[in-house]
């Protein structure tokens, strides 16, 4: 690799990084032969088509994910958040297979949480090889819809933070479960984390009840996110759920952009490339000013970097940085609705691509 001159070409438009806040890895087909998926009616479903595609790959989890992760980096992403599978049959096989995948791309930082997929209290083990994925590459502690995944809103969180504690790492849980239900075990994270001292510390994957805007506890329920400094990931998949940003904005929630799954068994969609992502989340929550497709940029490039915390991604100080993306571009509000990759990848003062 060499040095990167100090500015970018006069022709070409300089961006931040991206930073993906919710991707999996583990799952991808990405680079192998086409997967034909399954259909599922619900989140149970979906869960059993994924174990069942587990040990069904003929390419190791490093290969399936060194082939995403460099291809995610190829379109600037210079960071991400990586949901890891473990579960007691699945050991800490996909975090080995993840960690070895991201030490072969310099310029890429990839946090690894460990994800208990399968359950963590429904499946007896997980939580012990949990712990032992956090010595074995895996950075935060995972969790699983404590309501309708687990049954036991107190136990499930009870066990994640009884474990943060104990290895002193952040937390990041997915939350599927919507109504007033998903509200309140959203509050009862908050109020866990304000009483372990966890602000900032903690994120929560996809969080629909937070985006349904029917629900009489919402914005309660909002300003205990934003008080608690929680993380809210959002992938504005499908038809799934998606915020309305200026709400969230409004009560001081902060807010990612990740890919989730990418060419996985739940969906066959997804580039694994975050320009794809804003022009996504931008498309799916209404944007029409320049001012609304920035607003979805930031959210997939320096709130990530805020969130992983990156400086030179979240305090971004321009064209000239050492770090920076180069886009054939006139202005970012195009950029986010052509989705170009760019034209060169710099980290640190050295091109990547």
């Amino acid at each position: 690799m060499t040095a990167t001159p100090a500015a970018p070409h006069p022709a070409m438009l300089a961006t931040p990084g991206l930073v993906d806040g919710h991707i999996h890895p583990d799952k991808t087909s990405w680079g192998s032969a086409w997967m034909s998926r399954r259909p599922a009616r619900d989140l149970a479903e979906l869960i059993e088509n994924d174990r069942a595609t587990q040990f069904d790959f003929a390419e190791s989890v490093e290969e399936r994910a060194y082939a995403l992760l460099a291809n995610a980096r190829r379109n600037g992403t210079l960071a991400m958040r990586a949901h890891v599978d473990v579960a007691s049959e699945l050991g800490i096989r996909n975090v080995e297979g993840v960690r070895a995948a991201a030490e072969r791309l310099p310029g890429l930082t990839v946090q690894i949480v460990a994800f208990p997929q399968f359950g963590l209290l429904r499946n007896p083990g997980t939580l012990e090889v949990m712990a032992a994925s956090l010595d074995a590459g895996a950075d935060l502690v995972g969790g699983i819809d404590p309501g309708g995944i687990e049954g036991d809103l107190h136990g499930h969180l009870d066990a994640v933070f009884g474990l943060a504690e104990r290895k002193s790492r952040d937390i990041d849980i997915h939350l599927h479960d919507g109504g007033e239900d998903g509200l309140a075990q959203i509050r009862e994270i908050a109020r866990r984390t304000v009483a372990t001292g966890r602000q900032g510390r903690v994120t929560i994957g996809h969080a629909f009840a937070l985006c349904d805007e029917s629900l009489p506890s919402l914005p309660e329920t909002l300003d205990r996110v934003a008080e608690a400094g929680i993380w809210i990931a959002t992938c504005a998949l499908g038809p799934d759920p998606v915020p309305n940003i200026d709400r969230f904005e409004q009560h001081g929630v902060r807010l990612v952009a990740g890919s989730d799954g990418v060419r996985d068994s739940w969906s066959p969609f997804g580039t694994g490339s975050m320009v794809d992502r804003a022009h996504l989340l931008a498309y799916r929550t209404g944007a029409i000013t320049d001012m609304e497709l920035e607003r979805a940029f930031r959210i997939a490039s320096v709130a990530g970097g805020e969130m992983l915390g990156i400086p030179e991604i979240a305090e971004w100080s321009g064209a000239a940085a050492a770090t920076r993306l180069e886009f054939a571009a006139h202005s970012i509000a195009q950029l986010v609705v052509d989705r170009p990759a760019p034209t060169r990848v710099v980290r640190d003062g050295v091109v990547l691509s």
